[in-house]
């Protein structure tokens, strides 16, 4: 009676299913996605490769920022000889312009040694908010 039936073999598949591996890359992401900015606060400054060396003489002169030791504020652009301290806001208005008429004149940090860390990063803040693209600090030669 069931010779007429004949029972057919299943093949084997032999792939892979890709499709939970690309959901879960999905999910990785972005949750990675949504946590870098996160993860990268901070100050943007270049750091020298090698020891340092002083600006080139054909360079325009530099906006130099200052921290006196008092905590006070000073922006000297080479023009100006009357140094009264300054809030952080007005420091990064008048870098703000300058950089305006010359975009690529460089800004350097000049900070007292004994003047509180926290002071010389919220002035870095600032100048990074006036668009400086990078800061340089400045140093003594040890000579």
């Amino acid at each position: 009676m069931m010779a007429g039936y004949q029972r057919k073999r299943r093949r084997k598949v032999a792939e892979i299913n890709v499709v939970p591996y690309i959901d879960v890359m999905l999910v990785l992401l972005i949750i990675f996605m949504a946590t870098a900015p996160l993860v990268t606060q901070g100050v943007k400054v270049d750091l020298p490769q090698a020891s340092a060396e002083p600006l080139s003489a054909d360079s325009k002169p530099p906006l130099v920022a200052s921290v006196n030791s008092e905590g006070e504020y000073f922006l000297d652009n080479g023009s100006v000889d009357e140094r009264k301290p300054l809030m952080l806001d007005e420091l990064a208005a008048l870098v703000a312009a300058e950089l305006q008429i010359n975009p690529d004149r460089p800004v350097v940090v000049n900070g007292d040694r004994n003047v509180s860390y926290d002071q010389i990063v919220q002035l870095m803040v600032s100048l990074q908010s006036a668009g400086v693209p990078s800061v340089g600090l400045m140093t003594e030669s040890n000579e």
